[in-house]
């Protein structure tokens, strides 16, 4: 496992042109409905985990939950629970000024540095389980 002082390379701006879009236009959405003054990091990661838990829903009782299980109705809430999630996130990270991508990016380098393929590959362990 990485200790606290290990230092993870990522590029500082690594957000694409499509999620700066989706980005500015739900500025432009909030700012249209004066809704800024409620989406504190506080009640944004509070919406967006109710949006996830919204995800989970659908496949709460399918008995295993792959995607041959989702009918066209359920395909279709899925993909707006998923926007939902994604639209929340951004406006998280918009709010809290976190590049995204890069975080994403960060965070599999020390994903990487934890679970090393050749001694967790086929094992869904936590890192804390593996023989050091």
């Amino acid at each position: 496992m990485p200790s606290s002082t290990t230092k993870i390379s990522t590029p500082q701006h690594a957000s694409t042109d499509a999620s700066q879009a989706v980005r500015d236009k739900l500025r432009q959405f909030v700012a249209d409905r004066d809704w800024a003054q409620f989406h504190t990091p506080k009640n944004l990661a509070s919406a967006l985990t109710v949006e996830a838990a919204e995800l989970l829903e659908i496949f709460q009782w399918l008995p295993t939950g792959k995607p041959e299980e989702l009918n066209e109705q359920a395909r279709i809430a899925v993909r707006h629970e998923m926007a939902d999630v994604m639209n929340y996130l951004i406006m998280l990270a918009d709010t809290l000024d976190v590049d995204l991508f890069a975080a994403c990016q960060e965070k599999i380098a020390l994903n990487a540095l934890k679970y090393p393929a050749p001694l967790v590959k086929g094992d869904a362990r936590k890192y804390s389980e593996y023989e050091k």
